[in-house]
């Protein structure tokens, strides 16, 4: 009893008592029990969509790749890796991987850097340059399918647009979709400008993430247009353009819409690209094997060309 207490004379019953009540903590195993169900709760239709659309196709496409089918499409029988097997013999299938990498260095460098410089050249305050943007942009909008039409009217040999203009300046008609020469190339050409629209948004948008601070900085430095661009807003673009890149290769293998539509892979397999021959293979001559055995193959090439990317040209690109 302290001093202060016998001079109150506080008696013991009416003395304030100050505990801490023993709170039972909940366990940390139960609560992140109940925040992964939480999560997966709300991660279940998302899963479901994947599941349905996407594994389950995968896992199938294994599946068939490892048999025979026969005429109708029905199993006929295990055959192991003879389909792998026959595929790597076959000449045409070779033949596609040659066009794929072909078709790929035609149309990425090319949709990247048109892009990249229009991108530049609207990225000014001055008027009018919202109608560009507006303009570049606008190949976005159009389906592949829609896309592919038009072209193929203005590739037409004798009623196209662009074998008239050849004809005003005295140049002989090209025979862009007929000639195996000339088929390829036009189709890269087609499927730069449809891409375009995406490619220009992208980088148009990494060029106005930079500070303009940065600009200003450089130019009271005497830094002019071209040093201001390369050392300043390309380093600085470059996890931009490092997406950009890696969505246009995957995109550049997967292409089939503009092909389908225009050539049908011909002539003479010019435009016969691997999801062409994919598509071929199973829905048209009815070998679903050998066309799983194709779709895991080109699996397999995109996850390899993504795993390059990410480990040697990553490297180059500068993050903030």
């Amino acid at each position: 009893m302290s001093d202060l207490d016998n001079q109150l004379s506080l008696p013991a019953k009416g003395r304030p008592v100050y505990e801490r009540k023993a709170v039972k903590p909940a366990s940390l195993k139960a609560l992140r029990l109940r925040e992964n169900v939480l999560a997966y709760a709300f991660l279940a239709p998302s899963l479901l969509i994947f599941a349905v659309f996407l594994f389950y196709p995968m896992l199938k496409s294994v599946y068939l790749s490892l048999h025979a089918t026969d005429p109708t499409g029905q199993i006929a029988g295990y055959v192991g890796l003879d389909n792998f097997t026959s595929l790597f013999k076959s000449g045409v299938f070779l033949q596609g991987i040659k066009v794929t990498a072909l078709f790929a260095l035609l149309t990425v460098p090319t949709g990247m850097l048109l892009a990249l410089l229009l991108a530049a050249m609207t990225h000014t305050k001055l008027r009018g340059m919202r109608f560009f943007q507006f303009a570049f942009s606008l190949p976005m909008v159009l389906s592949v399918g829609s896309s592919a039409v038009i072209w193929k009217f203005l590739f037409h040999p004798t009623l196209g647009m662009f074998n008239y203009l050849l004809s005003k300046i005295g140049v002989d008609p090209i025979p862009w979709l007929t000639s195996p020469d000339w088929a390829l190339l036009s189709i890269s050409l087609m499927t730069v400008w449809m891409n375009l629209g995406f490619n220009y948004i992208i980088l148009s948008s990494g060029l106005q993430g930079i500070p303009d601070e940065i600009y200003e900085s450089a130019k009271m430095d005497g830094a002019g247009p071209m040093v201001t661009f390369w050392r300043i807003s390309m380093p600085m673009l470059s996890p931009t353009l490092f997406f950009v890149l890696v969505v246009s290769i995957i995109s550049a293998f997967q292409s089939f819409g503009q092909i389908n539509i225009m050539t049908g892979g011909g002539p003479v397999n010019s435009t016969n690209v691997f999801v062409y021959s994919i598509y071929q293979e199973a829905f048209v001559n009815f070998r679903f094997g050998t066309g799983s055995a194709q779709a895991l193959v080109l699996f397999a090439v995109i996850l390899l060309l993504t795993i390059i990317q990410f480990k040697w040209v990553e490297r180059k690109v500068h993050y903030q």
